[in-house]
């Protein structure tokens, strides 16, 4: 989660219609007497002439690890006549309290607070917006859900509208070993972090040792709650789209872990609603890699401007979907650019995309249905490791690499070579007849585009808990040799195949370390017949495409001024025992450390994941994410060392986090949390 410093076209644009004043540490008094810390942007004039505001509520800490990205794109709003507001949640930064849990009722109600709070200030008239990344993507959504009435529009990027199924935790009904517990982990770390003395005064001491001993990890909560039940549905916006009535602009990257909800909101929503979807990973499109970056944050105006000043600026005339075909490319583990094109919808779903379907003819992908004997796929425990990361955030080694590394411990299956290109957009599909030999399975199933040369490019990819066949919330065993009809649906995807490159499908009982192992090795058997095949959603291309106006280049304001102290450094090592038959995937980043001239502040951070898996032994599957963090100022300096461990057997999760926080030198809390969690169809 560093910084993105792999600089595209943008313009840094320094001179605005309207000047800008910045207050920061403004406190925002919450009912029960707690006081959430916030940093404004508005322009100068506001009190004698009056603008709407935009909310961004996150819990990263806006005075240091978020005040860099934050000055790219706060003062830009504000320049353009609107008062940019950015909160830091209770429990987080130089607010008070403590953060229990993501996305907890207090979190909705402290927000409507805040909004009644900005519809009271005298720099403002009119309407609220809100806009977030991810966690502030999430809350958007959920307090749009509660109808607040100054809130009058959202703009939604990399978030999910359904906690359970697309989410780090759970895909799929299978636990997401290679991010349930990282991003535990990390909010364990960034949760242990004190306030500034200078802000909070001197109570600061006391209030960071209570936030030590009272903050969870997260992942004890995440992994009691196996099946989807209410403890997920709370904050699903999809268990009840009409909940929100407001507009929401939802925006995403297919190369980020949650492009999944965006198509799901616009069929759900009856709102006014918008989607958009380029080629990035989880960051904002005016940065984000892979590129082409656009000027996003125009686009965010021309929507505010619509919807809380009342100017027709023509967005809602266009296309209510923008997304991005992605040309087959070689693979790689990272793209600066990747290439291809815009096209448009009216509507989702579209009334004319049609799937064409391939059926299993022995290790072909056919387009008729042949009668074939019937095909074991057996267990490889080491099956994934090229997988990439779930959520990349456009680092170098985020991406999923050559296909070709993982073929091998998988049945793959491959159509004849394309004679003219095909598109699909949507979600692709395998419909699959099996059985399993054992009464917990997985099956995952990719999708890759197999270049004349035979590098083998990854589409996409679905998971599949075979006993969350029938529901997420009321799993079942399956029954050893009894046949089932099941369907994985494929992350959402926009991908054009080129000619001569041919389809290529493969399907496995494993995805480490995406999924946590079944707790015994399940061979599964697939039948081919007309009730086993892949679905792809095949796109013409229509005139609309040709009609699209282009982005507008890239425009921020300017980056706050820093000393880099550190650089930053990533490494992402697979490595194999060929004695002990361990396969370990060492995945190491180094945020570096920055210096922040508007405040002094010093602050830096590592993290290790560690993934480790015997081949033939799925018990042994063992997940270790390690994080140092450094804040501080002058002589006053804080660091912490936090370890988080996940492994299991049969019956039981087992998880140990331990935390040690520093006041210079000298260690003033170590603690150690440790429990058992049974396990539930995973």
């Amino acid at each position: 989660m560093v910084f993105n410093v792999r600089e595209s076209n943008r313009i840094v644009r320094t001179d605005f219609p309207r000047k800008i004043k910045e207050m920061n540490n403004i406190w925002i008094p919450m009912s029960d007497g707690t006081r959430l810390s916030a940093r404004i942007w508005l322009p100068e004039d506001a009190v004698q002439n009056p603008v709407p505001a935009i909310l961004e509520y996150i819990p990263y800490r806006k005075d240091d690890f978020t005040a860099l990205r934050d000055s790219l794109r706060h003062p830009y709003f504000a320049g353009h006549g609107y008062a940019s507001i950015r909160v830091d949640l209770r429990g987080s930064g130089n607010s008070d309290g403590i953060l229990y849990d993501e996305y907890l009722k207090q979190e909705q109600d402290d927000a409507l607070e805040v909004l009644t709070w900005i519809s009271e200030q005298p720099w403002f008239t009119g309407g609220i917006g809100m806009i977030g990344k991810s966690w502030g993507g999430f809350n958007g959504l959920q307090v749009a859900a509660r109808r607040h009435s100054s809130l009058k529009a959202i703009i939604t990027l990399c978030s999910t509208d359904d906690r359970y199924a697309d989410d780090v935790h759970y895909k799929g009904g299978a636990m997401l070993a290679s991010d349930m517990l990282w991003w535990a982990s990390t909010m364990f770390a960034y949760n242990a972090r004190p306030a500034d003395p200078e802000v909070v005064g001197e109570g600061w001491r006391d209030n960071w040792l209570e936030r030590l001993e009272k903050t969870p990890p997260f992942v004890e909560e995440w992994v009691r709650h196996q099946r989807r039940d209410n403890y997920w549905k709370h904050g699903s916006v999809c268990e009840n789209y009409d909940n929100i009535d407001i507009p929401v602009y939802a925006v995403g990257g297919w190369a980020d872990g949650y492009t999944n909800a965006i198509p799901r909101l616009l069929e759900g929503l009856k709102g006014p609603r918008k989607g958009l979807i380029g080629p990035w990973a989880h960051e904002y499109p005016e940065m984000a890699v892979p590129g082409p970056q656009i000027g996003f944050l125009q686009e965010c105006l021309r929507w505010w401007d619509h919807w809380l000043k009342g100017i027709d600026t023509g967005i809602m005339e266009e296309p209510m979907l923008r997304a991005w075909i992605q040309d087959s490319v070689p693979p790689q583990t990272d793209y600066f650019v990747r290439p291809g094109k815009w096209v448009a919808e009216e509507q989702w779903p579209p009334a004319n995309i049609e799937n064409d379907r391939y059926y299993l003819c022995g290790s072909q992908l056919k387009k008729q249905v042949a009668d074939n004997a019937e095909i074991e796929v057996e267990s490889v425990q080491q099956h994934g490791l090229h997988a990439g990361v779930f959520c990349p955030f456009g680092q170098p080694g985020d991406l999923p690499g050559d296909q070709r590394n993982d073929n091998g411990y998988a049945v793959v299956f491959e159509s004849e070579p394309v004679q003219k290109p095909v598109h699909i957009l949507g979600h692709p599909s395998f419909t699959v007849e099996l059985s399993s030999d054992k009464p917990n399975a997985l099956l995952s199933v990719r999708l890759n585009d197999v270049a004349p040369d035979g590098s083998s490019t990854r589409v996409t990819w679905g998971l599949l808990n075979l006993t969350h066949r029938n529901s997420h919330e009321f799993p079942e065993h399956l029954v050893p040799g009894k046949k089932y009809s099941i369907t994985v649906d494929m992350n959402a995807i926009g991908h054009k195949l080129e000619i001569g490159h041919r389809w290529q499908l493969a399907i496995s009982p494993t995805y480490w370390p995406h999924a946590w192992p079944s707790p015994e090795e399940a061979t599964l058997t697939v039948y081919p017949s007309k009730k086993t095949f892949l679905s792809l959603p095949v796109r013409e291309p229509k005139a609309i495409d040709l009609e699209l106006a282009p982005f507008q280049q890239p425009e921020t304001a300017a980056v706050l001024e820093r000393e880099i102290l550190r650089e930053a450094e990533r490494t992402r090592v697979i490595s194999h025992d060929v004695v002990s038959n361990v396969w370990t995937l060492d995945d190491f980043s180094d945020e570096g450390a920055r210096k922040l001239h508007s405040n002094g502040i010093e602050y830096g951070s590592t993290n290790r994941n560690i993934y480790t898996v015997k081949e033939g032994e799925p018990l042994t599957a063992k997940v270790q994410c390690d994080w140092t963090l450094s804040v501080g100022r002058d002589e006053w300096q804080t660091s912490l060392e936090t370890t988080s461990i996940m492994t299991a057997d049969e019956h039981y999760f087992y998880l140990l986090n331990r935390l040690i926080a520093y006041e210079g030198e000298e260690e003033v809390f170590d603690r150690i949390w440790e429990t058992k969690i049974p396990r539930e169809f995973v």
